[in-house]
């Protein structure tokens, strides 16, 4: 019989190869544990397809789980580089509530002083949002959107009983839409905020999943 892990492991969950790049770029000491970087693939149907192999095979069975990667903002006000720290995920098949929220809000303040968080629910979509159907989902009490979250936590706990948790950065916004998924222009302040988050993600898995000492 192969032995556990000794401590729980951290799945972080993106998307696109940008958004990899940058987490993959940034600072990955003081980790509690063993940590893979997963990107998915774009949309919900990929994300999903992939964190339910990953968290199948023995190594990440028992594994923390948290989406992060680019979205849209729907709040009026909201700038490319701020932080969303989702309280839920929503799409048509449900909510997932988060773990942690209010912990992992204040180590990204620490690690990223100075930088807006915003929390609330965060709304799953099979495309890019824009212009009316923007305003149409924070109508609902969601305050970003993109399309990977959702799936990804729904995916989590179906696999088995787990924290989980959403950090979105703001790479567009009601006043500074993007032309496509593709164009950071505009966003390379979400670049460099994404690059920066992986100690405040170290920390939540220590609060949430580590045992006491």
């Amino acid at each position: 019989m192969s032995a556990r892990p000794a401590v729980a492991p951290l799945l972080v969950a993106c998307a696109l190869g940008i958004e990899h790049l940058a987490l993959r770029s940034g600072d990955r000491g003081g980790a509690g544990g063993p940590v893979t970087v997963l990107r998915t693939g774009m949309g919900p149907v990929a994300a999903e397809r992939s964190v339910t192999r990953a968290l199948a095979g023995p190594a990440l069975a028992g594994a923390a789980v948290l989406a992060t990667g680019f979205c849209a903002g729907l709040a009026p006000g909201m700038h490319p580089g701020d932080l969303v720290v989702a309280e839920e995920t929503r799409d048509p098949r449900g909510s997932v509530p988060c773990t942690g929220t209010g912990p992992l809000v204040r180590e990204l303040g620490r690690v990223l002083p100075g930088r807006t968080v915003h929390t609330g629910p965060l709304a799953g979509s099979g495309h890019v949002v824009r212009g009316p159907e923007r305003s149409g989902l924070y109508a609902t009490g969601a305050i970003a959107a993109d399309m990977e979250s959702a799936a990804t936590l729904l995916a989590a706990v179906r696999a088995g009983e787990r924290p989980v948790a959403a950090v979105r950065v703001v790479v567009d916004a009601p006043e500074h839409e993007l032309v496509r998924i593709g164009t950071v222009r505009g966003g390379i302040s979400a670049f460099r905020v994404l690059r920066s988050v992986l100690p405040a993600f170290f920390e939540w898995h220590r609060n949430v999943l580590l045992p006491r000492r």
